[in-house]
């Protein structure tokens, strides 16, 4: 079947017809899919936990020595059993402790258990409190549910014995309750339900949108639990695919049913309306998703597996989404075909036609005073983004989780009984040279010198005596800071250990030191994520510009959107900082102390943030262009394409914030910052940067919006999905106006 101009339809423009035909087909292979990847999930897949390695860092060298050389105490993965007597002092359950301690050594994945009563240092001063030193082969957050039954029994004698028992991190992550993302995604449905029934005034209508939405979710979550048998993701990818997927495919589903319902509106055979909904909004969803998942992707520029699986988690959600858009939606929307206004609760909306409308007012009042509203938009983002000036980055510790997780309540026992830093201890490795592991004096020497000039560094609360490793080419002593792990106080001695001290007390010994341990690590990893930040945000925007010049052969509609999102993203950043950082409103979040910037927030928070605001702008300036092309009249294509779209971008964001925010709910702090952040970035594009900074910027370039110089459109290539059929047919005698460059795909460009 040709088009009205004789032409081929498009792929995209075939896909949603064939689909649309072939209703039943569609729906039944997605739901084969979904059973497959869902009992495939069950049986086969992965599980999820925090872990990182920072290859070339003095941090990994220093834990590469620990266990190249057998020092003792260093191999696998550490965690405290802490345990508190409130009755008198631990020594009189001896033989409670001497049996948990048995008991704890046999349960699997375990290589050593330390008897907290034969270990110096493990019991408080006032002999109340004492850690059970557990070493696993691995990270025992990933051990699984059935795991913590064992650890449980294993403890039995001390809680009968009348001791408080707490697990401290990383065993403490087993532990902690499950996060609430069934309770999120069902508020954020909820929510989406409501908006889309007043919006579009049918329940046919409201539910298709949801329907492809929760299904890709389901399809894409199924996927991520395969993928994570073979590839380590953090706790937090499931909620982060979980949000993104669900956001963008409500998003996505709504914009090509909005498009379906004028085009029936219109008179459209509903197959062939599918078809074109899909050769032209489904083109836009095409160019969304593949923005969106180049900005994850962009993740990898960090340099850190751990932030790029992240958003490869993300991503994948996202291009399902996006999937099930081009494909089931159109089925969808073919089984229902004319009836898709049935069961109303409200006369149902659909697209304007005509100039009088509310959004087509809003347009000419910013036509009217361009500058005016460029100004006031960019004043209130600046006012937001004011926070990020003192910005902070560091790690989130177990001190700020809810009082009612165990990880939480073992942090608040070590604190009590031996001190803020005893929660983050420091240990200094330092790599002797031949000499002194031939010579005893000489390494004695070098030890005793070493812990003076170790404990003379401020904020030091104490140091151990440097122990040598097995094989004696090791020194290792303990630093125990006087802040806790999350304090500026904690960071600034790891950088004064690491780059001032332990250079000059090994200066000229031939021995090297390095500074490890988790803490380090944690540290190491902020400093990392902070110097490749930059990095990260140039990938991005460079290949978000590079995409969107390619797409709408502008230059200036390319630039603009990059600039404009930075703002926004600003902004964004702005309100966690007030939140978290400074306390705002922390305790009604469920946060009771100021806590640091996760490291990898920003970062990630700039992938996802620019990418879903270029979804907006995506859809916005699809109109835009698409009129721009029929009419050749930049006013009226800013007016008409922001009353098309107003609506439904609004309607969609109202849903992706709700989404976004309803993931407060999860005890994971670094979570709710995720959720914070992303719901009022949403809430910013949406408003200032959609419906003021857009419209007024655009008035005011005119008709050098369209405008590309010629050597630079031949050397882009031209990205048309649907090739020559699906471009807007000109009436008769209207192209451009003359004087105006010819926008269309192909033409072209006045040179400059």
């Amino acid at each position: 079947m040709k088009s009205e101009s004789g032409e081929r339809p498009g792929l995209l423009h075939r896909t949603g017809r064939w689909c649309a035909r072939h209703a039943w087909r569609t729906v039944a292979a997605w739901v084969l899919l979904l059973v497959a990847v869902g009992v495939a999930d069950a049986r086969w897949g992965g599980t999820y936990a925090d872990s990182f390695s920072l290859p070339g860092t003095g941090t990994q060298t220093g834990t590469d020595l620990l266990k190249a050389h057998g020092s003792a105490g260093v191999g696998g993965i550490t965690a405290p059993v802490v345990i508190r007597s409130d009755d008198g002092a631990l020594t009189d359950h001896r033989a409670a402790i001497a049996s948990a301690v048995t008991a704890l050594g046999r349960l699997p994945h375990v290589l050593a258990v330390a008897d907290p009563l034969a270990t110096p240092g493990a019991v408080s001063a006032d002999g109340g409190t004492a850690l059970i030193t557990v070493r696993f082969d691995a990270g025992p957050a990933g051990f699984g549910s059935s795991y913590l039954t064992g650890v449980d029994a294993a403890v039995r004698p001390l809680r009968e014995d009348r001791l408080t028992v707490e697990y401290g991190d990383p065993l403490g992550q087993l532990a902690a309750p499950k996060a609430a993302d069934r309770a999120s995604e069902a508020i954020g449905v909820g929510v989406a339900v409501l908006v889309l029934l007043v919006g579009f005034g049918s329940v046919a209508a409201a539910g298709l949108p949801l329907l492809t939405a929760v299904l890709g979710l389901a399809v894409g979550l199924g996927g991520l639990g395969l993928l994570a048998a073979h590839v380590d993701f953090a706790r937090a990818a499931p909620t982060l695919a979980a949000m993104m997927g669900l956001g963008v495919g409500v998003d996505y589903a709504l914009f090509l049913t909005t498009r379906h319902r004028a085009l029936l509106r219109e008179g459209a055979d509903p197959a062939e309306a599918a078809g074109r909904t899909v050769a032209t909004s489904g083109r836009a969803v095409l160019v969304a998703a593949a923005t969106v998942a180049m900005a994850l992707a962009g993740l990898y520029a960090s340099g850190v597996a751990f932030i790029g699986t992240l958003g490869v988690a993300a991503g994948l959600t996202v291009l399902v989404a996006a999937a099930a858009s081009l494909t089931l939606t159109p089925a969808l929307l073919g089984l229902l075909g004319r009836r898709i206004d049935r069961l109303r609760v409200r006369t149902p909306v659909a697209e304007p036609t005509g100039d009088g409308d509310l959004w087509h007012r809003w347009a000419g009042t910013v036509g009217r005073r361009p500058w005016l509203f460029l100004i006031g938009g960019l004043l209130l983002l600046g006012v937001l983004s004011v926070p990020l000036a003192g910005l902070r980055l560091g790690h989130v510790d177990a001190g700020a989780q809810p009082a009612t997780a165990t990880d939480r309540r073992a942090y608040d026992l070590v604190r009590a009984g031996f001190g803020p830093g005893a929660n983050g201890p420091l240990t200094v490795v330092v790599q002797l040279d031949s000499r002194q592991v031939a010579d005893q004096r000489l390494r004695a020497g070098l030890a005793d010198s070493l812990r003076r000039d170790l404990a003379a560094v401020p904020d030091v609360a104490s140091v151990t005596a440097p122990a040598p490793s097995p094989d004696q080419d090791l020194l290792v002593a303990t630093v125990t800071p006087a802040g806790g792990p999350q304090e500026r106080s904690t960071a600034e001695l790891f950088h004064t250990l690491q780059r001032d001290t332990l250079q000059r007390a090994l200066a000229g010994t031939g021995a090297t030191g390095y500074v490890t341990g988790a803490t380090a690590a944690g540290l190491t990893f902020t400093d990392r994520l902070a110097d490749r930040l930059p990095v990260v945000v140039g990938v991005v925007v460079a290949a978000a510009f590079l995409l969107l010049l390619t797409v709408f052969r502008s230059l200036l509609v390319a630039v603009k959107a990059a600039v404009l999102n930075l703002f926004s993203i600003g902004a964004a950043y702005g309100v966690v900082v007030a939140v978290f950082q400074w306390g705002w409103g922390g305790p009604l979040l469920g946060v009771g102390e100021r806590v640091p910037v996760e490291s990898y927030v920003p970062m990630m928070m700039f992938a996802i943030v620019f990418g879903l605001s270029m979804d907006y702008e995506v859809f916005l300036l699809s109109r835009i262009r698409e009129i721009w092309l029929h009419r050749g009249d930049n006013h009226l294509a800013v007016a008409g394409g922001l009353a098309a779209t107003a609506r439904v971008i609004t309607c969609a964001a109202m849903i992706m914030t709700s989404v976004f925010l309803a993931f407060l709910l999860s005890p994971d702090v670094v979570v709710k910052m995720l959720a914070l952040g992303l719901g009022v970035s949403v809430v910013i594009d949406a408003t200032v940067v959609r419906l003021l900074l857009v419209p007024a910027t655009m008035y005011l370039f005119g008709r050098a919006n369209w405008w590309l110089p010629r050597w630079l459109d031949a050397v882009l290539p031209h990205l048309d999905p649907e090739g020559p059929g699906s471009r807007v047919p000109q009436p008769p005698g209207r192209g451009a106006p003359d004087g105006v460059p010819d926008a269309r795909p192909g033409a072209g460009r006045a040179d400059g």
